[in-house]
């Protein structure tokens, strides 16, 4: 029998490892990988010399896995390494402050050598922001500055009105996407990120999914785990790529297109990013993949039996790629180098796979190029004048992918290349267990649905009610659930245009009046503006504006910013609202020196429909 370990002799642990343990390994989230990462940068410029500072912006109604409570949970740690976290009122203004940071040393006054930026939001928050995302990306990025660009994408649509995918917004704003695969490349890519950033003068785009943003993991905290190289035969033009004042608009674009995206290529292959993680000397299928896909096909091939030994026995290559676009070539070229036949991974539409087949068009004179399949396979895609698909679909662009789908599919192109002899009955067993627990998983286990709802004692829960007769319209926040309630609410509209819809509906139907409903934390990010088109286009229509005094449905955190009944009364009120009537259940809490707008009545609820 073993003695108990001596108490004195065990590590001493505490909750606040992750964020102050100068190295080795600690369980981190996805989302306090990202607040480490923040300290990791700033303790490695200390090494190197440079005294840095951090700036993160983003909107709390659009969270990143929590991201923002997490930021304010280790604000004292934040401190110490010179960090500051600034919420912003919408996303785009929260933008455009990254930016900023970006632009401290160009004047005097400069505290600090350089600021590195850090901006999140949902999917909607990137489409909101393209515009400042393209300026700011054209201007650039400061010489010891940076920014990473945290786009929370929901695929499922699970906490979203739409599914989401940012990279295409990312590639029509020429900014580079990393696509972490795991909580450690958190850690990795964001340093790098950060790193290329710099080196390439571009803002860096930083994708984060559900399955990997709240996942936790044991890693690596080293500050030195990522040693950084500099391209060596990309020779930078003499007045370098970062950001600077004055600067022409042609000159931006000249410098963006001709050298910055091409410099985070550059960064990309010298630092090896994109790698083979299982190869064969004869490999005839190759998988090429990124971020949550690559976990998917990892787990894919454990559940049909094949490690890495197998792998290089049957001929199969993995090609794990860390910047999804734009696809560094040469990495690519060389994936693709014997194969017969390249599968590609990736959730939703089409990213990796148009970018390879660019690739191979001009493969080497006289020599086949693979075969390259994706969404489709090898018989073809759309059929435009019969509007069916000409061959069949594999890893369908909608929703998301799982990894006995995955699995399937690495099934069907092994065995169509005859790749599956030596794994026997074993490799069919194997499948057809996928499947069987694929069935079973699915069978409906509950049999009552459980309809979200308002929380007990919400208020609004009778705010969005209407009188008999009458229509609402909804939009985004906890309001948005009366669609499916039974109180006359129809359609919805993207975040601060609640109501915008009646504009153009109002000249073309005999429907005099209708209601919409909006909440405090949507108004104060942008609804106020919708209010100004209804008024500016003189239409009839009531605003409900929902108080609650939080950003509810992400969390229940505050307004950024000063926000009562009376402030919005007075807002509304200037932009030429009226009548204005305050509707509550406790009417006396209100004393007669609350500066209302001129004109304000209150009204218990009770009087709600009249």
């Amino acid at each position: 029998m073993n003695a108990p370990a001596d108490p004195s002799a065990l590590a001493k642990v505490s909750l606040d490892d992750k964020y102050t343990l100068d190295s080795g390994r600690v369980f981190l989230t996805g989302t306090q990988a990202l607040v480490r990462l923040l300290m990791l940068q700033r303790e490695r410029d200390q090494r190197a010399g440079l005294n840095t500072a951090g700036f993160v912006s983003g909107y709390r109604g659009s969270p990143l896995g929590g991201l923002d409570q997490t930021l304010g949970r280790a604000a004292k740690h934040l401190k110490s390494h010179h960090i500051v976290f600034q919420p912003g009122v919408n996303e785009d203004l929260a933008a455009t402050a990254v930016w900023g940071a970006q632009q401290v040393n160009m004047f005097s006054g400069a505290k600090y050598d350089g600021v590195f930026g850090m901006w999140y939001g949902k999917g909607p928050g990137v489409d909101r922001c393209g515009d400042v995302f393209k300026h700011a990306n054209a201007s650039g990025t400061s010489k010891h500055g940076g920014v990473l660009v945290l786009a929370g994408d929901d695929h499922a649509a699970k906490s979203s009105t739409l599914p989401h995918q940012s990279e295409h917004i990312f590639k029509a704003c020429l900014i580079p996407v990393l696509n972490p695969a795991n909580v450690q490349d958190y850690l990795d890519f964001g340093l790098h990120g950060y790193a290329m950033s710099r080196y390439s003068g571009c803002w860096v785009a930083f994708k984060c999914v559900t399955d990997v943003v709240e996942s936790g993991a044991s890693v690596v905290v080293d500050p030195q785990r990522v040693q950084v190289r500099y391209p060596e035969n990309f020779p930078l033009p003499p007045d370098g790529l970062n950001t600077r004042w004055p600067d022409g608009i042609l000159e931006q674009e000249a410098r963006l297109l001709d050298w910055k995206v091409y410099a985070a290529l550059a960064y990309v292959r010298a630092n090896g990013l994109d790698k083979i993680v299982w190869d064969s000397p004869n490999a005839k299928l190759g998988i090429a993949t990124t971020g949550k896909s690559y976990g998917d096909v990892m787990q894919a091939l454990a559940d049909l039996g094949i490690d890495e030994k197998v792998a290089r026995d049957i001929g199969l290559r993995v090609y794990k790629i860390a910047m999804s676009w734009p696809l560094e070539p040469q990495g690519a070229r060389r994936f693709a180098q014997g194969l017969e036949e390249i599968l590609v991974v990736e959730e939703k539409r089409q990213l990796i796979e148009y970018q390879i087949k660019e690739e191979l068009y001009t493969w080497e004179a006289g020599k086949r190029a693979p075969r390259v399949v994706g969404k489709f396979d090898d018989n073809g895609e759309w059929s435009r004048a019969e509007g069916q698909p000409a061959g069949s679909w594999l890893l369908p662009a909608h929703y998301e992918h799982s990894p006995a789908m995955v699995a399937r599919v690495i099934a069907q192109r092994l065995e169509r290349l005859g790749m599956t002899g030596s794994l026997g009955s074993q490799f069919k067993e194997r499948l057809a267990f996928i499947d069987f627990k694929e069935k079973a998983l699915a069978k409906p286990r509950v049999t009552t649905l459980r309809q979200p709802y308002f929380c007990s004692g919400c208020p609004h829960n009778t705010s969005t009610r209407v009188p008999e007769g009458s229509r609402a319209t909804a939009g985004i926040g906890c309001h948005f659930m009366a669609v499916w309630m039974n109180r006359a609410t129809s359609t919805f509209t993207h975040m601060g245009a609640e109501g915008a819809p009646w504009i153009g509906q109002a000249p073309f139907t005999n429907e005099q009046h209708i209601f919409a409903n909006l909440g405090d934390g949507t108004y104060y990010h942008s609804g106020l503006l919708a209010i100004r088109a209804a008024v500016a286009a003189k239409v009839r229509m009531t605003y409900k504006i929902l108080y609650n005094d939080a950003v509810a449905m992400t969390g229940g955190q505050h307004h950024d910013g000063p926000l009562d009944p009376a402030i919005i009364s007075r807002q509304i009120a200037a932009e030429g609202v009226k009548p204005i009537v305050v509707v509550t259940d406790e009417p006396e809490k209100y004393p007669a020196t609350v500066n209302w707008a001129p004109g304000v009545t209150i009204r218990h609820r009770d009087e709600l429909d009249q």
